[in-house]
């Protein structure tokens, strides 16, 4: 009898089992490269019989917060929604999956692939993740090993920047106003000047801080003689933007960006560094000046500390020295001219507080309008919220701006357009929403979605009731908040709900860039 087909053509090739691949570094200078990674993957998944049809990475990435890590985050969405065309994540070991503090948050994203039928399998450990009792004790050993590096590396790198910081090298952060960033060889001898967003490429270079262009330094230094001279912080950025020049960052100038100019230590020569702290990427603390790491005199100044401290004198006497009872009268003498008042008349007025001084010190302009007697019409009270929100939220992008570049991000904020760009790899649009009452007594946000086609983050600050204090703020990919209703509840669903967040830490988490020798 002849042979069968089966025997003429051999046996039946095996199916190749489709796989993907997650890789993780938080440096460069790391033994565990994206290459390296990448070549033990492919070496492990030819053995396996494995197909690597994706692959998801966070390079620049550290393993301590998923709130950073783009890459991971996408990988649960397409393995819970159902998107994943794999049966196993290949990852180089346990530490590459993640340094989480706590052992059960990395355990509980490995629950959740396998929850959805995916498998994770660690190619460089020398035990199967088959979980098996042996196998899962190993690798609660192993969660917890890269747990306590992280710790003991970062507070050998606490140690290690407080140290060069009192040898008077920079700790970070740009340069500022008026002042760069000189790069220097580990002997001291200067090669190049850092242009904003640049980075030294070599772990033994340092970086300090020397005078600027000419005309910055004049403009530092009009600024302190205009302040001494009686102007407000607000009247000195006025000025500055109707001449046209823009802070270091190329932006407007605020009340706030003038009050770093005076108040910052560098533009007499101190170095100042942990003034805020993030440590293991947990929630920024700003610490006490004792917990301070200091140095003086170790920049050149652009003003005298003689100035400076004349300065910091005079804005604590005139913190203290008008009462309320005058600030009253400030107002009373605003709407006796205007007659009205709201947010923007008084910040606008020349002999006058600004609102958000008035709104510190008796907690709303309501409280404000009710002494001085003043009975604000609806119109009124509607366009004072409206001023009051709009600056909150200019504050509140501010401060975001102030906490990716502490975070070693990089920030351009678009005024025309009001759009943030982050890194130039990703845009934000932010919006704030008043509170509103249903006539069924349930709270409402409205979300307007008018500018949402271009950036790829939308985040929209929910006021509580009464509009004076931020409930939480909606951090939501453009893609998924143009999905979501124009007006949002106190509950929306779990698939919005999950992107609610207390503050903008995720966002600050998802722009932070490891520094160089930082935590794995």
């Amino acid at each position: 009898m002849g042979k069968s087909a089966a025997a003429r053509t051999g046996p039946r090739e095996r199916r190749r089992a489709r796989a993907a691949q997650y890789l993780r570094m938080s440096t460069d200078q790391q033994t565990y490269s994206i290459e390296n990674q990448r070549d033990a993957i492919r070496s492990y998944a030819d053995v396996m019989g494995y197909d690597i049809v994706a692959t998801y990475e966070d390079p620049g990435r550290s393993g301590l917060s998923i709130a950073g890590r783009p890459g991971l985050r996408r990988l649960l969405f397409d393995v819970e929604s159902g998107r994943a065309d794999f049966e196993t994540v290949v990852v180089y070991d346990v530490s590459r999956w993640g340094r989480f503090q706590n052992i059960d948050e990395s355990a509980s994203y490995e629950y959740r692939c396998q929850m959805a039928g995916v498998r994770i399998e660690f190619c460089a450990e020398q035990f199967v993740n088959d979980g098996s009792l042996g196998s899962d004790v190993m690798k609660a050993i192993k969660r917890s090993m890269a747990a306590e590096l992280s710790r003991m590396l970062s507070q050998r790198v606490f140690v290690g920047q407080s140290r060069i910081v009192r040898m008077g090298f920079r700790g970070g952060g740009h340069a500022g106003f008026g002042l760069r960033r000189l790069l220097v060889d580990a002997s001291g001898n200067p090669k190049a000047t850092l242009n904003l967003g640049e980075q030294k490429s070599l772990v033994t270079d340092r970086v300090v801080l020397v005078p600027g262009p000419a005309d910055e330094i004049e403009i530092v230094r009009w600024i302190y003689k205009q302040f001494l001279k009686g102007k407000t912080e607000v009247e000195i950025a006025s000025v500055l933007n109707e001449r046209g020049i823009a802070t270091d960052l190329g932006q407007a100038w605020t009340k706030a960006s003038v009050r770093t100019i005076l108040t910052n230590e560098k533009y007499v020569g101190d170095n100042v560094w942990n003034r805020v702290s993030t440590r293991l990427q947990r929630d920024r603390v700003r610490n006490p000046a004792t917990a301070w790491v200091r140095a003086e005199n170790v920049f050149e100044p652009l003003v005298s500390r003689t100035m400076f401290n004349r300065v910091q004198a005079f804005r604590r006497a005139r913190a203290r020295r008008i009462t309320n009872e005058q600030m009253l009268v400030e107002a009373a003498n605003v709407l006796k001219e205007r007659g009205a008042l709201s947010g923007s008349i008084l910040t606008a007025a020349p002999n006058c507080r600004s609102a958000s001084h008035y709104m510190h010190r008796f907690g709303t302009l309501q409280a404000v309008y009710k002494l001085i007697g003043y009975d604000a019409s609806p119109n009124y009270r509607d366009f004072d919220i409206n001023s009051r929100l709009h600056q909150l939220r200019l504050e509140i992008i501010e401060d975001l701006l102030a906490a990716i570049e502490e975070a070693g991000g990089r920030t351009h904020y678009d005024r025309k357009t009001q759009v943030v760009r982050v890194n130039e790899e990703f845009t934000v649009v932010i919006s704030i929403a008043r509170c509103l009452l249903s006539t069924h007594g349930y709270l409402r946000w409205p979300f307007r979605k008018r500018r949402l086609a271009g950036p790829n983050i939308s985040i929209l600050i929910r006021m509580e009731p009464g509009d004076t204090n931020v409930r939480d703020f909606l951090i939501a990919p453009a893609w998924e908040a143009e999905r979501a209703p124009p007006m949002l509840l106190s509950s929306n669903g779990v698939r919005l709900d999950a992107f609610l967040f207390r503050s903008l830490d995720p966002l600050v988490e998802l722009a932070r860039r490891a520094p160089v020798g930082g935590v794995g």
